[in-house]
């Protein structure tokens, strides 16, 4: 039981790698599918850009929106599909949070 404690305090700190290349990995997809989306809805290759003087505030906070939440949503599908892999490889999941050791 002392063993499975330790290997879940490690595991954190050897998932962060892993963890920056999924999130970095994650962060390219979500550009790509926000570039197109707006290419989908505005038929226009690019978003417009805040200091943009031609465009009004509706196009560039729908914008704003849209990425943010797209970004969203693929960060917590890599992440947690990321978590799920490693938790299938080594039976622990792959969190330092205080609900985790309270739960055990």
């Amino acid at each position: 039981m002392a063993k499975k404690k330790q290997q879940k305090l490690k595991l954190p700190l050897a998932y962060k790698p892993l963890g920056f290349v999924i999130g970095w990995a994650g962060g390219t997809l979500a550009g790509l599918a926000f570039q197109a989306t707006w290419k989908a809805i505005r038929h226009e290759d690019d978003a417009p850009d805040p200091l943009d003087r031609e465009r009004g505030w509706g196009e560039i906070l729908l914008a704003a929106a849209l990425q943010g939440a797209i970004f969203a949503v693929v960060r917590s599908a890599v992440n947690r599909t990321g978590a799920k892999a490693v938790e299938r490889k080594t039976g622990v999941w792959p969190s330092s949070g205080k609900k985790d050791e309270a739960a055990s």
